[in-house]
């Protein structure tokens, strides 16, 4: 901030000045009068120019006491405001007007009172994250607690009773592998430490990749996989490993909570820009538009006892979002109750087929 732009654009309070200067004249002006009419002086016409005189030279004392006051009052304001703006990387030009610096200060207390909210709202989601961890944890653990007790009380001395829990509890340690695979698989992708080994290959032959390892699934609910339509060899460039993941993720999905003697139907279609998009469709119950929103959170469950029943770790579609912001893609979903859903993502065209 420099004293020329403090000078031309600084607003001074002449009307207070003003006010000041006639008040304080008009006592000086009473004193004096009584001083004459005491001594008997008979020169009444001295009061005039002593008036104006004084209310000249208090005019001035004032106006430049008054700014200078006022102004370093403004400038310790914004040396402050600036401080605090420099370490958040918001700086802003210095304004040294009075209307500039209320309105900077609306701007800072605007700005602070989002990023409290925002940080109330991390803090709650950090909060009811850590409590669903738990939680998620918990409930394999105390099964498996549970069944070992049974074992260590007498049921080990019977051979199909000891059979039976022994699967149990290794059912539910299959399901705290998943949810540490999940989280460490997560955290990776949120502090960007997983590399993506980006490759060119057929995203279709992929899809009947997918197909071939749920099939046995999909026939319990005789649930058929299929495609909209015969497509010949389509190559993308991603990262296979993180694309199959994702494919698995959604058309496991689709067959968990798809109905029983219902389709799921994968199309591949192109887009602009080299890019194509690949539909997950199915005739399920669907999801109401409610949950939607939340869908892609960690361990955010649409219906929570259906869904621990089916297994999983409740992190598949936040890592399925994460792979794909990873691979700067995106990722859609539409859902109609009753109807059924449809799961989306983009992917990149391998150059040679541009």
């Amino acid at each position: 901030m420099t004293k020329s732009n403090t000078d031309n654009s600084f607003k001074y309070p002449h009307l207070f000045t003003l006010k000041t200067a006639l008040y304080l004249t008009l006592v000086l002006t009473a004193v004096l009068s009584i001083m004459f009419w005491i001594f008997k002086i008979d020169n009444w016409w001295v009061l005039i120019p002593f008036a104006l005189a004084s209310y000249s030279i208090i005019f001035l004392m004032f106006q430049f006491r008054t700014k200078k006051f006022v102004l370093s009052k403004v400038n310790a304001i914004y040396k402050e405001l600036n401080t605090i703006e420099s370490q958040s990387k918001l700086i802003q030009p210095v304004n040294t007007s009075m209307d500039g610096l209320i309105e900077q200060a609306k701007d800072f207390a605007i700005k602070r009172k989002i990023e409290i909210e925002n940080l109330k709202d991390k803090e709650n989601y950090r909060k009811e994250f850590l409590g669903n961890v738990s939680h998620e944890l918990k409930t394999p653990l105390f099964t498996i607690q549970g069944y070992i007790l049974t074992l260590l009380d007498g049921a080990k001395d019977k051979p199909k009773l000891c059979e039976k829990y022994l699967k149990r509890a290794n059912k539910a340690v299959e399901r705290l592998n998943y949810i540490i695979t999940d989280l460490d698989m997560i955290t990776k992708l949120e502090v960007g430490d997983l590399n993506l080994n980006i490759e060119e290959f057929d995203i279709v032959e992929l899809l009947h990749s997918v197909f071939e390892l749920i099939e046995m699934k999909a026939a319990k609910k005789n649930i058929s996989l299929t495609f909209d339509q015969e497509y010949e060899p389509i190559a993308v460039k991603a990262d296979y490993e993180k694309i199959l993941q994702v494919a698995t993720n959604l058309i496991v999905n689709s067959v968990k909570y798809g109905t029983e003697n219902g389709t799921t139907e994968v199309s591949i279609q192109d887009l602009i820009d080299n890019k194509i998009i690949i539909r997950v469709t199915d005739n399920g119950e669907g999801i109401e538009k409610d949950h939607i929103p939340r869908l892609f959170e960690r361990f955010y469950r649409v219906s929570k006892s259906r869904s621990r029943e089916e297994g999983g770790s409740g992190l598949g579609l936040s890592i399925v979002k994460h792979i794909m912001e990873a691979h700067n893609e995106q990722i859609y979903v539409e859902s109609v109750v009753e109807v059924g859903s449809e799961f989306s993502f983009t992917l990149e065209k391998a150059k040679h087929q541009e």
